[in-house]
């Protein structure tokens, strides 16, 4: 597929952790070993519950050199996208 940018909203994650239920500030580590785990780039698609955790893990994971791409409403929870850094 020439021309296309994989910077792009439209790129499907390379994987997904569903985090619905899970507490502060367990969610944030969960993703953060994901990330870790993956390769530079790569994005990760994370279902997040309201209140503290979509308030708390998009921070974190900016703060860990991520880039968020998105937020998205879906059936009382969150989808963000986040692509993983790319290392020094």
């Amino acid at each position: 597929m020439s021309g296309e940018d994989p910077t792009t909203l439209t790129r499907e994650p390379d994987t997904e952790l569903d985090l619905r239920g899970v507490i502060c500030p367990y969610n944030f580590v969960k993703t953060k070993l994901k990330l870790e785990a993956m390769e530079q780039g790569q994005i990760l698609s994370v279902l997040l519950d309201d209140g503290d955790p979509i308030r708390n893990v998009p921070l974190s994971v900016s703060n860990e050199g991520h880039t968020v791409l998105s937020q998205d409403r879906v059936e009382g929870s969150y989808r963000v996208l986040i692509r993983r850094r790319d290392d020094e």
